[in-house]
């Protein structure tokens, strides 16, 4: 993963490649809290394929690259 200021940053650093997925920082932290925000819980227990393609919908991240397999 990279972090970037801004999309004209992420443009210049491509220099013409085809770009990947790319996200606000925001909707990275939100799949972060979701996604291991209980792991240290005492009763945490792996979730489902289906739990987590509903966090991944849950947060708009959709589409080929976000489908669980």
């Amino acid at each position: 993963m990279l972090v970037f200021r801004s999309e004209a940053h992420v443009t210049r650093w491509l220099a013409g490649r085809v770009p990947g997925v790319t996200l606000p920082i925001s909707t990275v932290a939100e799949l972060a809290t979701a996604w291991w925000g209980t792991r240290l819980a005492p009763d945490w227990a792996p979730r489902s394929r289906a739990e987590s393609q509903a966090i991944l919908d849950r947060l708009g991240l959709t589409g080929p690259f976000w489908r669980l397999s």
